[in-house]
Order: structure tokens, then sequence, then C-alpha cells
């Protein structure tokens, strides 16, 4: 896509590096995703060339491995990626937005330079452990539980959704010192996956983005040292809450390149197909489908540039980023249902993407905050004062 016609400010190292990741995404991710949403495969390969162009660190600061590139730039490469493959767009949002970013805003320089710099740099791959079986909208009243002992901390619990979670090497995971206090007593941890005590026990078996692994991970006395502590104890709550707004971003991102994926796959599907003796583009009910297709993505995708910008300015960003994954999921959800409609029965089968967009856009609805709790974060925003 040529962006330059849905944003003129674009300079001239952001034009050719969105020239690059859009013929990596055409070229290279484009062609497996079929494959990998019919297998569950995790594209490793994929992920590691990923890694090698920057686009796993997008605004990590060069210093620690990373890009050193804007939310802006960041929310355009990853409705690139997307596009072309949805699974593989939240693998690099995750990473992005969900554990880089952590640990680059509340990280030590020892973490940073044990941590942030191979996950940056793609060598390594994160996860963020938050949700649990019975707190998934309330992060306040998660059950897992820290204990401090000598020289740091022992973990017990569980967490399930876990995106990346079969294949991370490192893991930002969130436990309470004292479940009765809820969110005063969250702590935040990096953990390696690979430490004793630390296992996964089920991946689900799901309707979409079925290329990125989600699991439920459990913690058996897991010991973390008082290094993996990030931030400070008892303020957890506001490393995630700080981390989720900017994961927002993303998978609004996220969701506008599945929807520009159901544009271009209806309105090539409409040039081609003839009814009535002429291509089915000539009808006014398609005419209207794409109009509002059209208009619908472009809202979002303003909204999402907008909340991605006043994040770049260092402004307070919660309520604009609420927006974003708000207008963007729902306006996806509803563009992916229209694109089935315009291929009719063709649309109903595996052998068109917009099958597989459908069953993608979903989740962008539901994870990093449902549509129902981004309207209350809108609407306490809207509220206060």
């Amino acid at each position: 896509m040529d962006y330059s016609k849905y944003w003129p400010n674009l300079d001239d190292s952001q034009k050719a590096l969105m020239e690059q990741i859009y013929t990596f995404a055409s070229e290279v991710v484009a062609p497996k995703a079929s494959h990998h949403d019919e297998t569950g495969d995790f594209p490793k390969e994929i992920i590691k060339q990923m890694g090698e162009m920057g686009l796993m660190g997008m605004m990590v600061d060069e210093k620690w491995g990373g890009s050193g590139l804007s939310t802006v730039t960041y929310a355009m490469a990853i409705e690139a990626i997307s596009a072309a493959c949805a699974s593989t767009g939240v693998i690099m949002s995750v990473n992005n937005s969900l554990v880089c970013a952590p640990i680059s805003l509340f990280g030590t320089d020892a973490q940073k330079e044990k941590y942030l710099r191979p996950l940056a740099s793609g060598q390594k791959l994160g996860c963020f452990a938050l949700s649990e079986p019975g707190h998934g909208s309330d992060p306040a009243g998660l059950k897992c539980r820290a204990e401090k002992v000598p020289g740091g901390y022992k973990i017990n619990g569980s967490k399930n959704w876990i995106t990346n979670g079969r294949e991370a090497d490192f893991c930002i995971l969130f436990a309470s010192l004292n479940p009765d206090l809820r969110h005063k007593a969250i702590c935040a941890f990096i953990v390696d996956t690979q430490s004793k005590g630390f296992s996964v026990n089920k991946l689900e078996n799901k309707l979409g983005i079925t290329a990125s692994s989600t699991a439920s991970l459990f913690f058996d006395d897991l010991f973390v040292s008082d290094e993996c502590l990030l931030g400070k104890e008892n303020e957890g709550f506001k490393v995630a809450m700080g981390t989720l707004d900017g994961g927002r971003i993303g998978i609004a991102a996220q969701a506008l390149g599945i929807a520009q994926s159901s544009i271009d796959q209806s309105k090539k599907f409409a040039m081609e197909r003839e009814q009535f003796g002429a291509p089915i583009a000539k009808l006014q009910a398609i005419q209207f489908y794409i109009a509002e297709m059209r208009t619908r993505q472009q809202g979002a995708r303003l909204l999402t540039w907008h909340a991605a910008m006043t994040k770049d300015q260092g402004l307070p960003y919660s309520q604009e980023a609420a927006m974003a994954k708000l207008s963007a999921a729902e306006n996806c959800m509803w563009i992916a249902t229209k694109a089935i409609q315009v291929h009719g029965g063709y649309g109903y089968t595996k052998e068109y993407a917009v099958e597989r967009n459908f069953r993608d856009a979903k989740i962008t609805e539901i994870y990093e905050g449902t549509s129902e709790i981004q309207k209350l974060v809108i609407a306490a925003a809207e509220l206060k004062g």
C-alpha cells in the first residue's frame, strides 16, 4: 500500500523503511500465512528475519540493540506485517509492546543489558504474563503469589492466555505479595523460562491466529532473584497498566492490518468476479460495502496514529490508545464480515484469505482489554473531574 496518500508527512527514511517492510511482508510473510494458519507452526524463520531487520525492538533505544524508531512508525509496521499474517503480527507486537517496552521504561541498566538487548535484536523472544484463569479483565485481583525469601522471591500460581508462552525465552511475570491488598501488592519480574519451577502446561486450540501460541503457564516454587524485580516492589500494577496502554496501540495496528487485507481481497474479487454479465464491482451494493469499509478503516487508522503520536510526544495517551483499539477492533470485525459477504460462498472457504481474516479479526476485540474494558477506560477519562 502507498502510505503517502493517507499520511503525506512521512519523511524519506520512513518511506524507505515502509517500502522495505511491505516488500518483506508481501514476498516472505504472506506466501506462508496459509500454511502457518493450517498447521499452527510457529513462523520461526520469519521471526528471525524480522529480528535481523530490526522489527522486534523498534522503539528500543539503539544503545540497547533496538531500532530507536517512533511509535507511529511501529504502528505502520505492525499493520503491514499483520495484513500479510495476523499471527506473525501479534508475535511482533507482544515482543515490542509488552516485553521490550516495560524493560525499557522500568528496567535497570543491568536488566537492559541482560534481557532487553537480546530481545530487541530478535535473538530472544518474550511473553507477558498477567492474565489468570479467574482474572482477565480484573488484573488487580490476580492470585499468583510471590513470597519474599532470602535473595529473592518464590512464586507459585498460574497464568493463561499468554501469547508466545510456548516459545518465549523471557517472561514478564506479575505476582502478588498479598492478594488481599489487590493492586497495592503486585510485583513485576523478568523470568527466564528455563528456570526450575516454570512450565508450559496447556496450549489453546484457537479459532484464529493459530500460528501464535496461546499458553497456560504454571509456577511451582519458582525462585527469582532480587535482580529480576522489574521496577519497585509493590508497584507492579503500575508497570502492567503502563505497558497495556502501549500494547493497545499494537493491537489496534494489528486490527488495521487484518482489515486492510480484507479490503484489498474484496476489491480484487469484486473486479474479477462477474455476475449478470459484468464485474460485481459494478453493483451498487458492492460499491457501498467497499465505501464503508474504506471509511471505517481510515477513521480507525487515524485514531491509531493519533494515539501513537500522543505517546511519541510524551503525553498521557491511555484514553487515546483505548479509543484506537476499540475503533480498530470493532471496525476490523465489521470489515472482515462484509468481506465474506462480498465473496459470497467463496468467502466461506479456506481457499480465500478473507476466511482466515474473519477468524483472526475476532481476537482483536478481546485481548489486551476487551471492547467493553476500552469503553470503561474511555468513559473514566472523559468523566474525570
